[in-house]
């Protein structure tokens, strides 16, 4: 079987779906699917190098709408070599052409990575009535489309309060990562060698976009609180800096009297990042709106317990299971969840960790989002 991903771009500063792609696309080979990426990225960009799937980049986005005509003639001439193809995320010009393309040549997914969550019409009312303007088109592609797919009931449920209308055929996925490397002495040398100050120092990691929407102000806030009473612990930000909140974060920090207790190592890939997870007390992500989070799937494939708001759509399975602790995305939340982690003992800290792992392998591999796919469109093949 062969499918067809479509995505904007593959950068992994743009957040979540290129790194969920990237591990879809190693599950896809152990399932037997054949699959290839067309995106609209510079066919020079350093990221594309060794990703594990055949990629098409056509070209640098002209716009933040990306309208593009090499990618569209792409499409033209290549979607008949499939027997499926999904679109990854909404709002932009790969998705259109994506669906225009398809409708009556081949089945066609929407996934669409937590955008239509009603959290963005409340956070940004001017974008919002412009996505209003643009909906019919978009409500187009998802109408037609064989199923939208989400990674949580919750994401599935929210969705349709964004926008109307808003009538389509859903499907939730099994969702999260692949198996993490297994060289571990090397992942925790290249972690410690980026942040040697951290060698022999228990710390909570952030491990996501610096972004207001992950509620990364609250965590400084939080950090200062908590921190006083447990000086043997420090706080990591790890993430790229795409709105320039950074420097708004560090003079924070610095006001608040903990700014030599908190690490900003900037974007963390390979051996590094996984040596950070590992090493970790355990991860944070406090934020206002998270359809899934896949730093918490590679969290508990560590083997180390997370800690999260009510807004990660996936708390409830986390508290439900054990292996984290769940709170308000507030700064009093926030707070509680350092102060119950950081006062919970040895042996509470460890039971958690002990079922990370666990849990990982029967709700949040990438393998079993694969296997759901291939059979949703072996499902046209076989009709």
């Amino acid at each position: 079987m062969k499918i067809l991903h479509v995505i904007s771009t593959l950068s992994p500063s743009s957040g979540g779906p290129p790194e969920a792609l990237r591990q879809l696309a190693r599950a896809y080979g152990e399932v037997g699917v054949d699959v290839e990426i067309a995106c609209q990225d510079d066919p020079a960009a350093p990221y594309l190098s060794g990703f594990p799937a055949t990629v098409h980049p056509t070209g640098a986005k002209g716009s933040t709408y990306g309208f593009s005509r090499e990618l569209l003639s792409w499409l033209r001439l290549n979607v008949g070599r499939f027997d499926g193809m999904v679109i990854n995320g909404v709002w932009t010009f790969h998705g259109l052409a994506a669906a225009i393309v398809a409708r009556g040549r081949l089945p066609y997914a929407v996934f669409t990575h937590g955008m239509l969550d009603p959290w963005f019409k409340r956070q940004y009312p001017v974008k919002h009535v412009k996505k209003v303007l643009y909906w019919p088109a978009q409500y187009w592609v998802l109408r037609n489309a064989r199923v939208v797919i989400f990674t949580s009931a919750l994401e599935r449920d929210l969705a349709p309060r964004s926008f109307w209308p808003n009538g389509w055929k859903s499907l939730v996925v099994p969702y999260g990562t692949g198996e993490p490397p297994t060289d571990v002495d090397a992942q925790k040398e290249a972690w410690f060698g980026l942040v040697p100050g951290l060698r022999g120092r228990r710390y909570v990691l952030f491990l996501s976009r610096i972004h207001e929407k992950k509620g990364c102000d609250l965590l400084i806030q939080a950090f200062a609180r908590v921190g006083v009473r447990h000086p043997d612990v420090d706080l990591v930000l790890a993430g790229p800096d795409q709105t320039g909140l950074q420097a708004k974060l560090q003079r924070m920090a610095a006001d608040l009297g903990v700014a030599s207790r908190v690490h900003w190592p900037g974007m963390l890939t390979g051996d590094a990042k996984w040596g950070a997870l590992r090493n970790c007390d355990a991860t944070i992500l406090p934020s206002h709106q998270e359809n899934f989070g896949v730093v918490v799937a590679e969290t508990l494939a560590c083997g180390r317990p997370v800690l999260v708001s009510n807004q990660v759509n996936i708390w409830k399975e986390i508290e439900r299971e054990g292996v984290g602790l769940v709170a308000p995305d507030t700064l009093d939340g926030t707070e509680e969840l350092l102060s119950r982690w950081l006062t919970l003992d040895e042996t509470g800290r460890n039971a958690m960790a002990a079922r990370a792992t666990q849990v990982f392998r029967q709700r949040y591999s990438m393998r079993s989002c694969a296997v759901t796919i291939k059979e949703f469109f072996q499902s046209f093949s076989q009709k």
